[in-house]
């Protein structure tokens, strides 16, 4: 039996198997196993050859990638949106190659992926859609682009990256595994754990481990564990962003809005309607990158010629003088002494600080460094 009839065969499996607590063990050994096969075949296919894949130069201070089926408006959005220049064309597949365009906002350079229309079975290689989620693997935000009339477009999309292991919106699973020579597998946990221990060495026998003390964060379900022991999963922010919507009745709205909430996507809070063809709703489609993103500016008070304001230095909230240091390059990381920063992180006008200290948005930051 090939590798993708044994697969076929353990996704059937899975799914005609009632999933309670006396046949945890044996769902969390079949999908540890089903994670082992599909590794094995995603190797033996990216052995066998096939197409040249994508390449794309990530520039700037994010990336963003829009994906979505093919005519959903992603090349009509991302020329509005940058400097692009993406054929557009209301007919299937007329992306045929990644096209990035650059969006300048609050001093900051956000690349925006146009990547080509992801099409069911993706993940498995159809349509030249591994190499496709290679790219958007490697990016900071995926931007789903939907139809207002094809919402449901969204359970496939996602079910293409999770297969491709992305997880989107949530945090990786804390398992750690130490071999061991004898002994067995100890499962150690914080006490939150509602999976059995022995589902626990069921998974981890199935992945090859004979002998391991695994401690366990939190309480991931039997998936969780999966990834949390394979270890090789992305973990990505993601925003929903619905186009086409000057072609909606009014009364259509709340229809829209449903659709939405049947897959847990707020409307109002985790969603951005917009029309890409009339740029209407780009401007708070631009604040959202930027606060999904997590981006902050610091304004760098440069000796001799005062405060830039036009160029600020772009980070990450939660960065630190240390990371402004590193962003900078050159020599400042070998001349720094101390710096000085007034604004939100400061306890007072150019207090003092280290390399630890934490910066915050519109900051201004001085460094001092040795001659």
């Amino acid at each position: 039996m090939g590798l993708e009839a044994e697969i076929e065969e353990l996704e059937e499996e899975i799914a005609n198997t009632p999933y309670n607590k006396s046949t945890e063990a044996h769902i969390g050994r079949l999908k540890a196993k089903l994670a082992e096969k599909k590794e094995k075949l995603e190797a033996q296919q990216a052995g066998s050859g096939g197409g040249g894949g994508y390449s794309v130069k990530q520039q700037g201070d994010a990336t963003v990638a829009l994906v979505g089926f093919p005519s959903v408006g992603k090349s009509t959005l991302v020329n509005a949106l940058t400097n692009a220049d993406s054929e557009v064309g209301a007919y299937e597949f007329t992306t045929l190659d990644v096209n990035p365009g650059m969006l300048k906002y609050r001093g900051a350079d956000i690349q925006i992926l146009d990547v080509p229309g992801l099409i069911e079975g993706a993940a498995g290689g159809r349509g030249g859609g591994r190499e496709v989620l290679s790219v958007i693997r490697s990016t900071d935000l995926i931007v789903f682009v939907l139809s207002a009339f094809e919402i449901d477009q969204y359970d496939r999309l996602y079910d293409e990256l999770y297969d491709n292991k992305i997880r989107l919106d949530t945090e990786p699973p804390h398992v750690r595994i130490s071999k061991k020579i004898k002994g067995g597998i100890d499962v150690n946990t914080s006490g939150d754990l509602e999976l059995d221990h022995d589902t626990v060495r069921q998974v981890l026998r199935e992945q090859g481990y004979v002998n391991a003390d695994v401690t366990i964060r939190g309480n991931p379900d039997v998936d969780e564990l999966v990834d949390g022991v394979l270890d090789n999963r992305v973990y990505l922010p993601s925003l929903t962003v619905v186009n086409k919507v000057d072609l909606i009745e009014p009364s259509y709205v709340d229809t829209v809005k449903e659709n939405l909430r049947a897959r847990d996507i707020d409307p109002e809070e985790d969603a951005v309607f917009i029309s890409a063809h009339e740029e209407k709703g780009l401007d708070a489609l631009k604040e959202r990158f930027w606060d999904e993103l997590d981006l902050i500016r610091v304004y760098m008070d440069k000796p001799g010629r005062g405060v830039d304001y036009d160029e600020p230095l772009i980070l990450r909230r939660g960065e630190t003088v240390d990371d402004a240091l590193d962003k900078l390059g050159g020599d400042m990381d070998e001349r720094f002494r101390f710096a000085r920063v007034t604004g939100p992180s400061a306890k007072h006008d150019d207090q003092q600080v280290g390399r630890d200290h934490g910066l915050e948005d519109e900051d201004v930051l001085r460094l001092i460094v040795r001659r």
